[in-house]
């Protein structure tokens, strides 16, 4: 993949985490812990793509 791919899959990630941190502060009791697993995911997806990319530049 691609430098420029994987940078903008990184931020379609980024404004998922954020997407998500909204939602999880307006949802109701029942569905926060729904929300709460699909952040950790996103987040976790985020941050191994972001390492990927660092690695990445760093071969450049």
């Amino acid at each position: 993949m691609s430098v420029r791919a994987l940078a903008q899959e990184l931020y379609a990630l980024e404004r998922e985490v954020e997407r998500l941190r909204h939602e999880l502060k307006q949802a109701p009791p029942p569905r926060r812990d729904e929300i709460d697993l699909e952040l950790l995911q996103a987040t976790a997806e985020r941050d191994r793509l972001r390492a990927v990319l660092r690695a990445k530049k760093e071969i450049l």
